[in-house]
């Protein structure tokens, strides 16, 4: 990461800026915890249910953890009243601060990520926030392993949608509140691994970055038609000009 470009000389005069509120998606775009969110899913529900291999088979790139848990609720015939959803989240929670330290195959900072998060962090035209489906204490366990958190003020998480096209009016709704009265969709871009990622973008009126770092591969990113899709964050040259336009 240290050969990166220094994307702070490229960047915009101020007077040509648009001010952008990019939403970064955790698994697969920031950081890959080497299955440590699925590992602890399926210990916690083991645990609380005696259902082993709970998760199995089940979709979860791009996905909403409180749907992730209901679709493998529904096939153990497990009902998930509000309590018993805060029991597993409690232990999930538990379970995930201690498997994110043990790695995996794919694991680590995304290439480029801490190069460009520094550089958008320094500029005065730019907001970062989170736009995941992870549930929020979940989030801050993987992103402060990687000492990542800090470059986030706030966020949409899966705790307050299991719907993700629900998550972007929610981020725009607290951008307001931070103080931006102003900001529409159009001023948010989100950045993320999946079509699901795109989706939710188009559903919400907001542009998208697609970064083929996940389980999707440039080709498959591009047929969902983001603003824009790259291999990985480690040139951020593209998408600096993306926030200039």
């Amino acid at each position: 990461m240290s050969g990166a470009p220094d994307a702070g000389s490229i960047a915009p005069p101020a007077a040509a800026r648009t001010a952008t509120v990019i939403l970064f998606d955790i698994d697969g775009t920031l950081v890959l915890t080497g299955g440590a969110g699925g590992r602890a899913m399926t210990r916690a529900f083991e645990e609380l249910f005696a259902v082993p291999d709970a998760f199995r088979g089940i979709p979860m790139p791009g996905r909403t953890d409180p749907l992730i848990l209901a679709d493998a609720a529904a096939r153990a015939g497990v009902d998930l009243a509000p309590e018993v959803h805060d029991r597993f989240k409690a232990r999930y929670h538990e379970i995930l601060r201690a498997e994110v330290p043990v790695g995996g195959p794919r694991y680590g900072v995304m290439p480029g990520v801490r190069p460009l998060l520094e550089t958008l962090q320094q500029r005065d035209d730019v907001t970062l926030a989170l736009l995941t489906g992870n549930y929020e204490a979940a989030a801050r366990i993987k992103l402060e392993h990687f000492d990542l958190w800090r470059y986030f003020g706030f966020g949409a998480f899966g705790d307050e949608a299991a719907d993700r096209n629900a998550l972007v009016p929610l981020a725009l709704e607290r951008t307001r509140q931070r103080g931006r009265p102003q900001v529409t969709a159009a001023d948010l871009l989100i950045v993320g691994d999946t079509p699901l990622d795109v989706a939710c973008a188009r559903a919400g009126g907001a542009r998208v970055v697609a970064v083929a770092t996940g389980s999707h591969g440039v080709e498959e990113l591009a047929a969902c038609a983001p603003d824009l899709v790259l291999a990985d964050l480690s040139d951020p040259t593209a998408l600096l000009d993306l926030l200039a336009r």
